[in-house]
């Protein structure tokens, strides 16, 4: 699929515009996995809300900034997807109230909404995660990320794989999909995903 359809009112129907949760932990890629994406998919949106809200005035001593780059990605995602372009957000979300919110203005938007988790051991993780703060704190990037305390990175990968597991196991919407040995082949077991949809 392009990802892209007609405008509406065309009377071509063609393939459906996707809204794609890639859900997953800290480290395991998501926003890599993204980007790789968007190469095969031309006009696809990619929506990274953390960079909206480091893109927010003084967001780091502002907690309302969190639902503040929340609603700012609502609103490109639903007006991408009315025009009839793929959107996919890379977000870690251990709770289904933003879920639900996207998963609605897909519905709105007569795209289809999949929701992937993208999983991988908590070593892998841990050390993934580490490796990422690094490079953010090298190039002077602000991230939320750069927030969590060396300390504490095991801790704050294992919770996120604990709440995934627990929000992915009642929800059989929910596609995991395990990350592989390169961006390229988690890509393409995403994408084998998305067409058993």
């Amino acid at each position: 699929m392009t990802g892209a359809r007609p405008a509406p009112g065309s009377g071509h129907h063609g393939p459906i515009a996707r809204l794609i949760l890639l859900n997953g932990p800290p480290g395991v890629g998501k926003s890599n996995v993204a980007r790789r994406y968007l190469d095969d998919h031309p006009l696809a949106l990619l929506v990274e809300i953390d960079a909206l809200r480091c893109s927010l005035g003084r967001w780091e001593d502002r907690p309302e900034t969190r639902l503040v780059a929340r609603s700012l990605a609502t609103a490109l995602a639903r007006t991408h997807l009315q025009a009839g372009h793929d959107v996919i957000v890379p977000q870690y979300l251990g709770r289904t109230e933003f879920i639900d919110t996207l998963g609605g203005v897909a519905e709105e938007c007569g795209a289809g909404f999949h929701e992937v988790v993208l999983m991988d051991g908590e070593a892998a993780l841990a050390e993934r995660f580490r490796a990422r703060r690094a490079q953010l704190a090298a190039d002077g990037r602000p991230h939320p990320q750069t927030d969590v305390a060396e300390d504490n990175v095991d801790e704050v990968v294992a919770d996120a794989v604990e709440r995934l597991r627990a929000l992915s196991a009642p929800r059989p919407q929910v596609c995991v999909v395990p990350v592989r040995s390169s961006v390229e082949s988690t890509y393409r077991a995403l994408l084998a995903a998305l067409e058993a949809r």
